[in-house]
């Protein structure tokens, strides 16, 4: 596999991973995937948590861990024995990233704290990835996805939209969307260190990142100081907003701007209401009657099939696609013509089905060039790298300071 393709974008990159779950893992995978030699350092015995969460052919291998850690390598190290530590300290010496995403007083703790790596490695980026920003009263408090989904006012915009409890994605949304902001942040840190030679330390806490994603829509009006109006983004928000039932199922559709209504109200053979309501034919005069139009087109979407719909919305020129279910996703025809699935023989875990990176590059493509590790499976071969002999190798398996696969 790592033949596949000679040339990759971050190759010649080590990024040295302490991350666990699914923030920091989704960040560093990424960079695997555009090239980076990601070695993720593990505690013994059984290394990152996520290895136990689902079903699994072999134990620490279950699929969250396999869809998070591609393209990357598995090191055993107890931080806490001074050999372990020791050899650590020499993994962040060779390091162009090292990415933590525990609070960063444990890693002072553990002596890795940004001022200890950087006197053996001042051109290290080290990212941290954690739940608050320093400055502020929550700095010290843990922080999962469900905490911050509440925090940040995604639970409640689901309870003003649909009327019923708070609920919560059925997706990490926040530790996914803080790991995306996490690798282009590397990544910006690692272009400036090209263009001067400085390293860095870099935080990127969830909270903060996921008040201003979804402020990013919902300031509105008090964008403006005094205020011009309140918060939230009515269209977005519009408890009618919602796939739309059909006759035999569900429809996806975006009725958006001034044709695509007109057109709309044509197919519902009320043109003549569209024509004789000044406030449909502008965006600024629908926003403001936009849950009663949503409602309108919910009862039309009642009247024909789902494929009645997507063939006359296709004609009309107005968006729409099927909703799918998880189970259905997995059988698009798009998906699967543009190859997003891999089925891939792991070494361990005979067939498995991993996602490709979903970016196209016509010189540098990313791809799976390492297959998901089992744990410590490169220990000895990346303390063979540290320099370390076969005996001291040896001896540090023996005195529990590292771990072998």
């Amino acid at each position: 596999m790592a033949d596949k393709v000679k040339r990759r974008a971050l190759e010649g990159i080590r990024v040295v991973d302490l991350t666990t779950i699914i923030m920091g893992p989704y960040a560093t995978q990424i960079l695997g995937d555009f090239g980076a030699d990601v070695i993720k350092v593990e505690a013994p015995p059984g290394g990152d948590p996520l290895r136990s969460a689902g079903p699994s052919r072999n134990k620490g291998m279950g699929p969250l861990f396999l869809q998070l850690n591609r393209n990357k390598r598995s090191i055993l190290l107890d931080l806490k024995n001074p050999e372990g530590l020791e050899a650590m300290m020499r993994l962040c010496r060779t390091a162009d990233v090292v990415a933590y995403n525990v609070r960063p007083q444990a890693m002072e703790r553990l002596g890795l704290g940004y001022d200890d790596i950087r006197k053996v490695n001042p051109r290290v980026i080290y990212a941290g990835m954690f739940g608050f920003g320093r400055g502020g009263p929550y700095a010290a408090q843990p922080a999962y996805d469900d905490l911050i989904q509440g925090l940040s006012g995604y639970s409640a915009t689901f309870s003003q939209m649909s009327g019923d409890v708070p609920r919560y994605f059925p997706v990490n949304f926040c530790d996914r969307t803080t790991g995306i902001y996490a690798m282009g942040a590397i990544t910006a840190a690692l272009f400036h260190r090209e263009r001067t030679g400085e390293g860095q330390a870099i935080d990127i806490p969830m909270f903060e990142t996921m008040a201003q994603f979804i402020l990013g829509d919902n300031l509105y009006g008090e964008t403006f100081i005094p205020s011009l109006g309140p918060t939230g983004y009515a269209r977005i928000l519009a408890p009618e907003r919602r796939p739309y039932a059909t006759k035999d199922g569900y429809v996806c559709a975006v009725i958006y701007n001034d044709n695509h209504w007109e057109t709309f109200f044509a197919l519902a053979g009320r043109a003549d209401v569209y024509r004789s309501t000044p406030q449909y034919q502008s965006i600024a005069g629908r926003i403001g009657c936009i849950n009663d139009l949503y409602g309108f087109a919910g009862e039309v979407f009642r009247t024909r099939t789902t494929a009645e719909w997507i063939s006359l919305l296709t004609t009309a020129d107005i968006p729409v696609a099927p909703m799918h279910t998880l189970d259905s996703l997995l059988q698009d025809p798009h998906l699967l013509s543009t190859g997003v699935f891999e089925v891939l023989e792991h070494p361990s875990e005979g067939t498995i089905r991993l996602m490709r990176s979903p970016t196209e590059w016509s010189a540098t493509p990313a791809q799976i060039w390492r297959l998901p590790p089992r744990p410590g499976e490169h220990s000895g071969e990346i303390l063979e790298e540290l320099g370390f002999s076969a005996g001291e190798i040896s001896s540090m398996f023996e005195k529990g300071a590292a771990k072998n696969g």
